[in-house]
């Protein structure tokens, strides 16, 4: 394909990508959007109540403190939600985009690489959802009793999205590897003889990358990272490697044949 070519198949990929997410966004601001707080509020109703101001009659609310911050409020999880509903569509596109510079066989992991990605990023909130109460019981009792915990709706519920968010999309990161492998970039062999190194770099990148800074998150992200590692090394030694061998040595065989008198 040509440069002209390439960019009029992205800008068809991005159309499609942006209307799908369009109408997840729409469908979760009108009808998802109460079971989605309702889901997004349970790390804070597992809070104990001594540090939590605003509930009436016993029920887990949050501070709400301009007119305004209501339709913010909706907006802002129907916009995640609704990038995580398109999520399975988003990465077919991705893969569409990019199978024209890989091999006619290597093309058809199109369905499995969509399955995958949206199977893991899955795993990725479920993750951090499993350990955001204890994340946030950690966060409001490290200052002590001297503090009253306060939580603002739009701040609250944006900390837990991108705790989602961000467990989903490092979730992807076995991904990462093994595309790096089927094109060849990255072997086996140089995953297995740099392990140590990386693991040292994916606890930094935890670190970093969990928006809660607290050692239950960092953990609960490195340590599946770790798996995935060792994980997608296996895939590419006994899956992808071996099937790369037999594909040359059939273009070999069948270069001999064509030189053959």
């Amino acid at each position: 394909m040509s440069l002209l070519e390439h960019l009029a198949e992205l800008r068809t990929r991005l159309i499609r990508s942006c209307v799908a997410l369009v109408i997840t966004t729409t469908m979760s601001f009108a009808v998802l959007y109460e079971p989605l707080m309702h889901f997004l509020l349970k790390s804070y109703c597992e809070v104990p109540a001594s540090y939590r101001i605003g509930t009436v009659g016993g029920d887990c609310r949050l501070a709400a403190l301009g007119p305004l911050d209501p339709l913010g409020v909706r907006v802002q999880v129907s916009l995640t939600a609704g990038l995580v509903l398109a999520m399975p569509y988003l990465a077919f596109q991705l893969w569409r985009f990019i199978t024209p510079g890989l091999q006619r066989s290597e093309k058809r992991y199109a369905l499995p690489f969509s399955l995958a990605s949206t199977i893991l990023f899955a795993m990725g909130v479920a993750v951090a959802f499993s350990t955001l109460p204890k994340a946030v019981g950690f966060l409001v009792t490290i200052g002590g009793n001297g503090l009253a915990s306060f939580f603002q709706a739009d701040r609250y519920l944006r900390f837990v999205m991108l705790m989602g968010l961000a467990f989903g999309l490092t979730f992807e990161f076995p991904l990462v590897l093994v595309f790096l492998s089927m094109v060849g970039v990255l072997s086996s062999a140089a995953m297995l003889r740099v392990w140590r190194p990386a693991m040292a770099i994916i606890i930094v990148a935890a670190a970093v990358i969990t928006p809660s800074q607290d050692p239950i998150s960092l953990f609960a992200m490195a340590i599946p990272m770790w798996i995935f590692y060792f994980a997608a090394a296996a895939v590419a030694r006994f899956l992808i490697e071996p099937a790369r061998a037999r594909r040359r040595a059939r273009h070999e065989h069948a270069g001999q044949l064509t030189t053959r008198p």
